[in-house]
């Protein structure tokens, strides 16, 4: 048996389960609240005693794990960046007696877990014309924003992940400059995930708001915001979406620009997740081939959204799998 998971800021899902001909079969599942937690360890050990008494007299032993952490990699520990933890591979082999514990950046877990997608589990934005062979960009847009990138290296891709959503989030149309400018004044320097991830989504609302109404709606929930917008209650939540969908197109277009990624752009996290249905708009797409003289080359790459939160954990327990 082998133990996937994804150590977000907002959750933790840890599953264990076998991989069989290339497809993962969990065999049991847990999710827990990041709010909840004050070490992860906790949770790993809390879990591991959920398995123990759940699991089947014939179970085997956990024999390696791979958990997708949010946060950059050095030397398999993960140091969050939404959360005030660290995240040590052989910290946990040793405390949980697990024989390999791998930790990874969720991205590049995420990343890992894209060929094992089903077409139910991902819709498609733009067609395009994908290119067997080509590089591929993974966006997972939740509590933060984090990129990763499918580089083309012989039978298997080189997975490149970073920590794009602290690049500078650059407006490219009127509205989005004056969002800007809004957020530089609250903030100082303006992040990509101040603008596209779950808070960045309160972001935009409370400036929406602010502009339209001149009602301030600080520390609005995103999933209220989300879940507003999409039963059009709340105009303001409509226009906000709107304008997120927009600058999300801005954002993954520069990145499927910065390596020509023909062999597609999937956009995957909680919000995407939550939100497909808006991203599934002329503006998005609009905005995703803005890109000047390069715009026709954006119109031929595939964008697709991943509609389960599971990626990541799909990636590690392929990981996880490896001898």
């Amino acid at each position: 048996m082998i133990l996937a998971g994804d150590v977000g800021g907002t959750k933790i899902l840890l599953e264990v389960g076998e991989m069989r001909s290339g497809r993962w079969h969990p065999a049991f599942a847990r999710r827990y609240s990041a709010d909840e937690v004050i070490q992860f360890e906790d949770v790993m050990h809390r879990f591991l005693a959920e398995w123990q008494a759940a699991k089947p007299k014939d179970a085997t032993p956990i024999t390696s794990a791979a958990l997708g952490v949010a946060g950059p990699l050095d030397s398999n520990v993960v140091k969050m960046t939404n959360r005030p933890w660290s995240v040590d591979g052989e910290r946990i082999a040793l405390r949980c007696a697990i024989p390999r514990v791998v930790v990874m950046n969720d991205l590049a877990a995420s990343a890992a877990g894209i060929d094992a997608l089903t077409s139910e589990e991902k819709v498609t934005l733009q067609t395009g014309d994908a290119k067997p062979g080509e590089p591929r960009v993974v966006i997972g847009v939740g509590t933060g924003l984090g990129v990763a990138y499918l580089i083309p290296n012989g039978a298997r891709p080189m997975v490149v992940p970073g920590e794009s959503g602290h690049a500078g989030f650059a407006p490219e149309t009127p509205e989005q400059a004056e969002l800007w400018r809004s957020l530089f004044q609250a903030l100082g320097r303006v992040e990509v995930e101040d603008v596209v991830s779950g808070r960045g989504l309160a972001n935009v609302y409370e400036f929406v708001a602010r502009r339209d109404v001149g009602a301030h709606h600080k520390g609005m929930d995103p999933a209220w915001i989300s879940e507003n917008a999409l039963t059009g209650r709340d105009p303001h939540c409509g226009t906000a979406l709107e304008l997120f969908a927009e600058c999300l197109g801005n954002v993954a277009g520069n990145h499927a620009l910065g390596v020509m990624a023909r062999g597609g752009v999937f956009l995957a996290g909680g919000v995407v997740a939550k939100i497909a249905g808006a991203l599934h708009t002329p503006r998005f797409r609009q905005a995703f081939c803005a890109k000047g003289a390069f715009s026709s080359h954006l119109m031929r790459i595939p964008v697709h959204a991943v509609l389960t939160e599971k990626l990541p954990v799909l990636g590690a327990a392929r990981v996880a799998a490896e001898e």
